[in-house]
């Protein structure tokens, strides 16, 4: 199976310096990185390892969703995921990972509500960055459209 990279320069302190995020294997971008553009509500062009974690789990969680759809006799036509990932100060100190919801609207031909919210559900359980996140709690909001 495939090995994917990604690199970070990074130069000075945490609250005065910053750094770039290079995805290597795809060679898709470099990304400007900031530990306060991280934790203000405006990271101003900035993306920030939470942001990749929801772009990770939400492009794992599509792919595995629409496998399993699949696999119990349904026809993806579309699957509109969102992941929202919480940074948020730690209690034992610095900061965690708090939390994440990811939100699924999915356009499914013959599958119901209910046979959709349990693949949903499978999906949230067996995509390999959820199994590669256990210890964080993830929510699922998934619906029909």
């Amino acid at each position: 199976m495939a090995t994917r990279s990604a690199r970070t320069d990074w130069t000075g302190g945490l609250e005065d310096g910053g750094g770039h995020v290079e995805l290597l294997s795809s060679k898709a971008g470099r990304y400007d990185v900031s530990f306060p553009r991280r934790t203000s509500d405006d990271a101003q062009g900035t993306t920030s390892p939470e942001e990749l974690i929801a772009a990770a789990h939400s492009s794992c969680y599509a792919m595995q969703l629409s496998a399993l759809i699949a696999q119990a006799g349904g026809t993806p036509r579309s699957l509109d995921v969102l992941a929202d990932v919480r940074l948020s100060p730690d209690p034992a100190g610095g900061f965690r990972i708090s939390g994440i919801t990811l939100t699924v609207r999915g356009e499914v031909d013959g599958m119901d509500a209910d046979g959709f919210q349990a693949v949903a559900e499978d999906a949230k359980a067996s995509c390999p960055v959820s199994k590669a996140l256990t210890g964080t709690t993830v929510s699922l909001d998934a619906a029909l459209i």
